[in-house]
């Protein structure tokens, strides 16, 4: 694993595809995709912005902090750890979802594709 998602040892802050579903119907959070490049092309979450998760460290100064982030990957691991570093450097309100982009396909949520 990346060494900047080791050293976090907080209890990170998560939601359900059901609460991602809310917020953004609400229009009160963004997306942050941290998979791989291969796997966003396979099919992401609707206005999704996508910043592979070793490669964040480099773009923070690129993303907008109006308002929070939900972290999501394929199953929920790697989101864990982008969502701490996000939280550490500042990004108030970051969440990491549960169970990522297989948990909303699987509950029949659109993919951009």
């Amino acid at each position: 694993m990346f060494s900047f998602l080791k050293r976090f040892s907080v209890s990170t802050p998560w939601i359900d595809v059901i609460q991602l579903d809310t917020l953004l119907q609400q229009n009160a959070i963004r997306v942050l995709d941290v998979r791989e490049d291969h796997e966003f092309r396979k099919g992401h979450l609707p206005g999704a912005t996508h910043v592979p998760v070793k490669r964040l460290p480099d773009r923070l100064a690129k993303l907008k902090r109006d308002k929070p982030y939900a972290v999501i990957c394929e199953s929920g691991s790697r989101s864990v750890g982008a969502t701490n570093l996000l939280l550490a450097q500042g990004f108030d309100g970051a969440v990491s979802v549960r169970g990522g982009t297989g948990a909303w396909r699987r509950s029949g949520r659109p993919l951009v594709r």
